[in-house]
């Protein structure tokens, strides 16, 4: 159960006990939870004995116990488990969310290339799997393909007429190896012909999002 913890002026309070010590409170603020009044000093979370009047406007009980919120969900909480790497999520850690998956912080990142996120960043959840934008296009490419097999058969046209590369050439007159720039994927997309739509068809299960702060 969860209850405010409200900072009240004494004078407005008369003599009030405290239901920690039992003592009178004389000093100026008094809290007031559970509908009882405390000394700031005595109103603590009963493991780590912060000063829950400092820590936030909210404590916790259960079994005879007042709590800060992090005691109460290290004891209580309902552990997950990361989606990206099954191990368990401890109930206080700051984690991130897509859709109904829950992450590390650490493990949230796009699970084919492993580019990590900023805030802001879109990113694709496709089958349960988290993808950077590139490796997304990447995949509606060979979606596209599949929708459309004669995007395939064109492409093949298209390299089999390539002249040959000249001796001491490398990967198109000296272009670094690795994978495409960007818009590579994209422009070999768009120079398909024959009888599909055109349109690059998103893959199934997929579905886009944006990044925002990570959630408790």
């Amino acid at each position: 159960m969860t209850m405010d913890v409200k900072a009240e002026p004494h004078q407005n309070k008369g003599n009030q006990e405290c239901a920690g010590c039992g003592k009178r409170i004389t000093e100026r603020f008094l809290l007031q939870a559970l509908d009882r009044y405390w000394h700031e000093d005595c109103l603590k979370c009963g493991c780590c004995d912060c000063r829950l009047g400092e820590v936030g406007s909210t404590l916790y009980t259960k079994a005879n116990l007042i709590l800060c919120r992090r005691d109460y969900l290290r004891l209580f909480g309902n552990t997950g488990y990361c989606a990206a790497c099954a191990k368990v999520i401890p109930a206080f850690e700051m984690v991130m969310r897509a859709r109904s998956n829950v992450y590390h912080l650490e493990c949230f990142a796009c699970q084919q290339c492993n580019h990590r996120f900023c805030v802001g960043d879109r990113f694709y959840l496709c089958e349960n799997k988290i993808l950077c934008e590139y490796d997304y296009e990447e995949r509606l490419v060979f979606a596209n393909m599949a929708y459309n097999p004669s995007s395939l058969a064109h492409l093949k046209r298209q390299a089999s007429q390539l002249p040959p590369t000249p001796p001491g050439v490398l990967n198109g007159g000296g272009m670094p190896p690795g994978p495409p720039p960007r818009g590579g994927l994209g422009d070999m997309n768009n120079n398909t012909s024959g009888s599909g739509s055109g349109a690059a068809k998103s893959p199934a299960g997929c579905s886009s999002l944006q990044l925002g702060g990570p959630a408790s």
